[in-house]
């Protein structure tokens, strides 16, 4: 490898270090929106499903926030309690000692409705139940609101707010319906001259659980399309491994096939070709002929799957039978590209495409090709560089695709990829057992570069990936 090239790939990965506290860009070009403002995650927060006992707005992300509901109930509850008292005791002359004790029981539970908003609904409705009951023998009903209270009417709002946001439908239905069903118990036991109260808060307790309730569904639709979303990416991308998989499985098949073909017609040949062979040597080369048959057998046979017929995606006969491009074809790619409009200069090194192995070989040409794709779907327009070097000394090829930012006056082509680009390169940079380093420039450029091991003897068990970036 060249002094230059070598200071080239290390600059380019300073460069994309030195990025690493800057916006990531999911894809060429187009850069991954922030996390949402502290308002927003209130919101969220506000419409995120609680569990058993959490207190609501649990998820928020200031304490303040957090703290949000215990202060607004306790605002009610100081304000409702003397309220209350005052209330029973002046307008309804009810004796001070019942009025303290109502207005206890009616208000101060609306503390435990930030937790638990069910338990709570249930011993403020049996003291408001308590409380219409003894209002009958009051002095003074008549002419005033009954079973339900003014301050009543305020504070059971309260408990339906908590009720909407934290319980489900099923169960708000069936508290609305209890609701509804004392008041019209209570109606049966009517004082003469008051005015009933029961369609109030009837109304207005069920308009309350209906806004409430469709806010904690929209957030239930809305995490339930989070978790679905998050399912279909793990999917997608487990399938866009498997069908790069399967794709790099052929590829190969067509260059091992090829080898063992080859060993096998030269064993079979060699007494033709070697005469007066000992008869123990032809045995052996016959013995290495029929078992380098029987392993090209086997391989088709376990490869017959991955090379399908065509009719659901698959490469087609047509393409099995064509050759597999190499290193010496980049400079067609590299031309092909150019005639289109982008931009593209070459550093091809003498003898790259001789000292490679098939898989190295195949595996450069398709990191090239799919770096370039990927320019021209996500930064049309921007200036590209691709350098292929190979060091004797090192043992490796160095792929490197460097391209700057889209021109100002371009649109993307494509603003959200299949994913298969990166995965792809990283499948094949792992079989050769080389390293890839892939990921934003500062300027907002993009750079690719891959080493490829001239003798991928260990495989995967080699490979590094350095990736910054996820396709």
């Amino acid at each position: 490898m060249s002094l230059k090239t070598r200071s080239r790939f290390r600059r380019s990965r300073r460069d994309g270090e030195a990025g690493g506290d800057r916006p990531v860009r999911t894809e060429r070009g187009s850069r991954a929106s922030g996390p949402p403002g502290g308002w927003a995650r209130f919101a969220v927060a506000l419409r995120q499903p609680g569990r058993a006992g959490e207190p609501l707005l649990a998820q928020a992300p200031k304490r303040w926030q957090r703290l949000l509901p215990y202060a607004v109930v306790a605002i009610f509850v100081v304000s409702l309690l003397p309220v209350t008292i005052a209330v029973l005791t002046n307008d309804y002359a009810l004796g001070g000692g019942w009025a303290g004790a109502l207005g206890v029981a009616q208000t101060v539970p609306l503390l435990l409705a930030v937790t638990r908003p069910l338990p709570a609904w249930a011993m403020v409705l049996c003291a408001d139940v308590v409380g219409a009951v003894l209002l009958m023998g009051a002095d003074q009903v008549a002419g005033h609101a009954w079973p339900w209270t003014p301050p009543v009417v305020v504070g059971y709002q309260v408990l339906m707010i908590c009720l909407g946001l934290r319980e489900s439908v099923r169960t708000l239905v069936q508290v609305w319906l209890v609701t509804g069903a004392a008041g019209v118990a209570l109606g049966f036991s009517q004082p003469a001259g008051v005015t009933n109260t029961v369609a109030l808060l009837f109304v207005l307790g069920g308009a309350v659980l209906a806004l409430t309730g469709a806010l904690r569904g929209l957030g239930d639709a809305q995490q339930r399309v989070a978790e679905q979303r998050s399912i279909s990416e793990a999917e997608r991308s487990r399938r866009t491994l498997l069908e790069e998989r399967a794709r790099i499985a052929r590829e190969l098949h067509d260059v091992v096939a090829h080898h063992m073909s080859v060993i096998t017609v030269q064993a079979d040949s060699a007494p033709y070709r070697l005469p007066g062979m000992p008869e123990p040597v032809r045995e052996e080369f016959a013995a290495i002929a029929a078992s380098a048959r029987e392993s090209l057998g086997e391989m088709r046979r376990l490869l017959t799957v991955l090379r399908g017929d065509g009719s659901n995606g698959g490469d087609g006969a047509g393409g099995e039978r064509a050759p597999q491009p190499g290193i010496g074809r980049i400079q067609q790619l590299v031309e092909a590209t150019v005639r289109a409009g982008q931009p593209v200069e070459l550093s091809l090194a003498a003898g790259a495409a001789g000292v490679a192995p098939p898989a190295v070989d195949l595996s450069a040409y398709r990191i090239v090709q799919e770096a370039l794709a990927n320019v021209v779907r996500h930064a049309p327009g921007a200036r590209t560089r691709v350098s292929v070097t190979h060091s004797a000394e090192e043992g490796e090829v160095l792929v490197l695709v460097v391209n700057g930012p889209a021109r100002d006056a371009v649109v993307e082509l494509e603003e959200s990829g299949t994913g298969h680009g990166l995965v792809g390169m990283r499948e094949r940079v792992r079989l050769t057992g080389g390293t890839l380093d892939t990921g934003p420039l500062p300027d907002g450029g993009f750079r690719v570069a891959a080493r490829l091991p001239l003798d991928p003897a260990d495989g995967p068990a080699g490979t590094a990936d350095t990736s910054k970036d996820a396709t």
